[in-house]
């Protein structure tokens, strides 16, 4: 009887939790957090996390609102309030044990990584957008650059790809498509919601970041062996029971993000993580628009005699607009610089392409605009490309009006 009675209780407790206001629930989970609390609380946040995965789609905002607040103690172990906090001194939140690393990683990488909080700004937003959609910490961004540098191109020696470096299989398994034709890993939109998703499998498994780390690079079984030498789930208890390579790549994330973030980087969008406008094209600009953003180096004769010009208005975006070119972003900063914050400042922009990514632009503008009007509305979860490509003209004019 007594078997019976735990088994109704705990049916009857999840017939609550469905269909009861989760808010309460939520609010009440997290209240106390000792190691005890967590581990009771990991056994209903692990169920809601395999609903999302099963479904392949973002999450409804309640879930969202609820991943917002557990996920944040996966920094545990990182930050000395559980998540970072941009007003506060970075050396007085960061654990004690990542300063050294820290210091050594910024004298090779600092002037590189301090370069791209400019020219990678656009896809920081669109993949903290992304992470939003999830209730994820928008810190887990910057795996992106530790994984690929922010390239959708790259490509590992073990066949990885894209800017999250999916394998096929793994790419698969989380909804992209990778196949003679297409490659939707190098897809920006898509291989980040795929991420998303695999980052919260991981933290269903670890319920800490920094291990959550260790295994996208290494694997979870390299992450579970670890834990049962060491007896802990502490990084910084077992990360010698890691592979180096594992090891080294969770310091390399906390070295990216102090550098990115440690002076007021320009990459972090206030506190919202609740997506929409706020969480894409909405961020908090700096008005000074030579501040933080990668000059474009003035355009050569030659380029201003093939280049063309068209005047365009609209939420317009520049990772959405290379997206849909096949244009480098670096590429399209050179002809069009500081797009994103001239084009949201004076409401135009005099678009400038070579001639054949002008043609593609026209054929599509339209559902171009769209896209990016969806994706700052938090509405483009899966965006299929559709490119048109336009029968070139022997009469082609070199400036559009």
């Amino acid at each position: 009887m007594k078997k019976i009675g735990c088994t109704y209780l705990f049916f009857l407790s999840l017939l609550q939790f469905s269909f009861a206001a989760p808010a309460a629930y939520y609010n009440e989970s997290i209240t106390n957090v000792s190691d005890t609390n967590i581990v009771v609380d990991t056994v209903q946040e692990d169920a809601i996390i395999e609903e999302v995965l099963q479904s392949r789609v973002a999450p409804k905002k309640e879930k969202v609102e609820y991943f917002n607040q557990v996920t944040k103690y996966g920094f545990k172990n990182l930050f000395s309030n559980y998540s970072y906090n941009a007003s506060l001194p970075y050396t007085s939140q960061i654990n004690p044990n990542a300063e050294v690393f820290i210091q050594d990683y910024m004298r090779g990488h600092s002037k590189y990584l301090l370069n791209m909080k400019g020219w990678g700004q656009p896809y920081f937003n669109l993949i903290e957008n992304v992470l939003a959609q999830y209730g994820l910490p928008r810190e887990l961004k910057y795996i992106a650059v530790i994984e690929s540098n922010l390239s959708s191109s790259a490509t590992s020696n073990k066949g990885a790809g894209g800017p999250w470096q999916f394998m096929p299989y793994t790419a698969r398994e989380y909804g992209l498509s990778v196949n003679s034709f297409i490659d939707d890993r190098r897809d920006y939109y898509k291989s980040s919601h795929a991420a998303a998703r695999y980052l919260l499998y991981l933290y269903s498994q670890l319920h800490d970041w920094l291990l959550v780390m260790a295994a996208y690079n290494g694997g979870p079984g390299r992450v579970y062996s670890a834990i049962k030498k060491s007896g802990s789930k502490n990084f910084w208890n077992l990360q010698y029971c890691l592979p180096e390579e594992s090891r080294t790549y969770v310091k390399r994330f906390i070295a990216t993000h102090y550098i990115m973030e440690g002076g007021a980087g320009v990459t972090t969008i206030g506190g919202n993580q609740s997506g929409g406008v706020n969480g894409f094209a909405g961020y908090q600009r700096n008005r000074n628009l030579n501040n933080g953003i990668k000059k474009a180096d003035s355009l050569s004769a030659a380029e201003m005699v093939e280049v063309e010009m068209l005047t365009i208005s609209g939420k317009y975006n520049s990772v959405v607009i290379t997206k849909n070119l096949l244009m480098d972003i670096a590429y399209f900063n050179h002809y069009n610089p500081a797009f994103d914050d001239m084009l949201a400042t004076k409401g135009s922009y005099d678009l400038r392409l070579p001639p054949d990514k002008m043609q593609l632009f026209v054929a599509n503008k339209y559902s171009i605009l769209n896209e990016c009007v969806q994706l700052m509305l938090g509405g483009a979860a899966m965006p299929v490309n559709r490119i048109n490509y336009p029968t070139p003209s022997a009469n082609k004019k070199k400036t559009l009006k």
